[in-house]
């Protein structure tokens, strides 16, 4: 009688090697599962370099993973200053390049591959038998063209919103003219004094949104008026009041978030600045004189380059196979939004969570990371962190583990594990606007 031997264990494939896609991959050394990491950019942290000029909020002792700090002192790797802001290039050059070329990490990473679709092998949505029992089917794009299928026990999709951003429209949808001037657009933040600078030198400059990336902008603009004096620099944001925009000054939690709040304050109070609230951008044409106007709220302003800071959305096209329960509003894990509605939480309310709230109908699959927020702009890098370390100890079948979720960061406001009453704990909106990573 011949023997075939058994199936060979699949891999949990995790989507994205950003800061919460390779502390995935940590947790799952950690725990000895088989994993691959599918990266669509070039190089670990792809996203984060396109705001690797930006100064974090939150000192180094919250943006590195414990399991991840853990691989890489064993390797001989020397921590950064736990108490210094990093920008998103000290993140990338650190702490992310670093734990990618660890030899447990870096033969199970995959770059320039683009993730088209997942869903179970040879099964559409509708089919309900043997559905559990069915391995996940992982199509991907290689850079030249080329289209493979992975197959994977479980999938862990980290793959951030940094390519899908809000459009300037305040409908949700892009505003009339957006796309037909979109070379005149950027959408993020900008580079504003490096590599950037002489598109917005003496230019006038219009900054659209209500965020503490709006604040960053604006500030750039304003240190690059100090050399380039011709530049006019207007900020427009929905909101009626705008008072709520600059934060809570030198009581904020997050000290550097905080001062960027005052500055902004002092600069529109200066007159340096032109800000226009409430102001929602209906349209885009193109001015008579050259440049462009931008309508809204029955008004009209002249701009040559709009930057568009109005938070992110998740993609979730490529998930269309994959049975997922998400939210009406903030298009996250059903379980999730009540936690982080932006409505009503700030960071600061939002209480630790891990694979039970971030589970979709469909078993093995979890979205974890900014993308798990879907449109709500309170995520904290420390919590993708306690996400996939939960994710991980699940898909290990250890519920105990996962079940028990912790993140004790009073420093920033943010609710720990057991909390004599976890609906006593708040922060005023003014305090907290986001605790993002970094910029957002």
């Amino acid at each position: 009688m011949s023997h075939l031997g058994k199936e060979p264990v699949l891999p949990v494939v995790v989507i994205g090697a950003g800061p919460v896609g390779l502390a995935a991959a940590a947790r799952l050394v950690e725990r000895g599962l088989p994993f691959l990491v599918l990266e669509a950019g070039p190089v670990a942290g792809d996203s984060v370099r396109r705001w690797q000029h930006v100064r974090m909020f939150s000192p180094w002792r919250f943006n590195i993973d414990r399991a991840a700090r853990a691989l890489l002192q064993a390797s001989g790797w020397t921590p950064p200053p736990q108490n210094e802001l990093p920008t998103g290039g000290d993140l990338v050059g650190r702490y992310l390049e670093p734990l990618a070329a660890l030899p447990q990490v870096a033969p199970f990473l995959r770059f320039g591959v683009r993730v088209v679709s997942v869903g179970r092998e040879a099964l559409d949505k509708a089919v309900d038998a043997g559905r559990a029992e069915t391995p996940f089917a992982v199509e991907i794009v290689q850079a030249d063209g080329r289209r493979e299928t992975v197959r994977a026990r479980a999938v862990i999709d980290a793959s951030g919103t940094w390519t899908a951003p809000n459009p300037m429209g305040a409908g949700g949808y892009p505003a009339a003219g957006e796309a037909r001037f979109a070379d005149r657009i950027t959408y993020g933040i900008p580079d504003v004094k490096g590599q950037d600078r002489a598109r917005y030198a003496g230019r006038r400059v219009l900054v659209v949104g209500g965020g503490h990336s709006a604040i960053n902008v604006v500030l750039d603009l304003l240190a690059l008026k100090e050399t380039a004096p011709e530049t006019a620099i207007s900020w427009v944001v929905r909101r009626a009041d705008p008072q709520r925009l600059f934060g809570g000054g030198t009581a904020d939690a997050l000290p550097a978030r905080g001062e960027l709040g005052t500055n902004a304050r002092q600069a529109i109070e200066a007159g340096a600045v032109t800000l226009l609230a409430p102001f929602r951008a209906t349209g885009i044409t193109a001015a008579p004189e050259g440049g462009l106007l931008v309508s809204g709220a029955g008004r009209e302003v002249a701009v040559d380059e709009i930057v568009v800071t109005t938070g992110f959305r998740p993609d979730l096209s490529f998930l269309r196979e994959i049975r997922l329960g998400i939210d009406p509003a903030l298009e996250c894990a059903t379980a999730l939004a009540p936690l982080i509605d932006p409505n009503i939480h700030s960071c600061g309310t939002v209480r630790p969570h891990g694979a039970s709230e971030l589970a979709h109908p469909e078993p093995g699959f979890y979205i974890a990371g900014m993308k798990s927020y879907g449109r709500a702009p309170t995520f904290l890098l420390a919590t993708g962190h306690e996400q996939v370390r939960s994710i991980v100890a699940a898909l290990a079948g250890d519920m105990a583990a996962a079940a028990k979720v912790e993140l004790d960061l009073p420093e920033t406001g943010v609710c720990s594990a057991q909390p004599t009453n976890r609906d006593d704990i708040r922060i005023a909106d003014t305090a907290v606007k986001c605790c993002a990573p970094a910029k957002v």
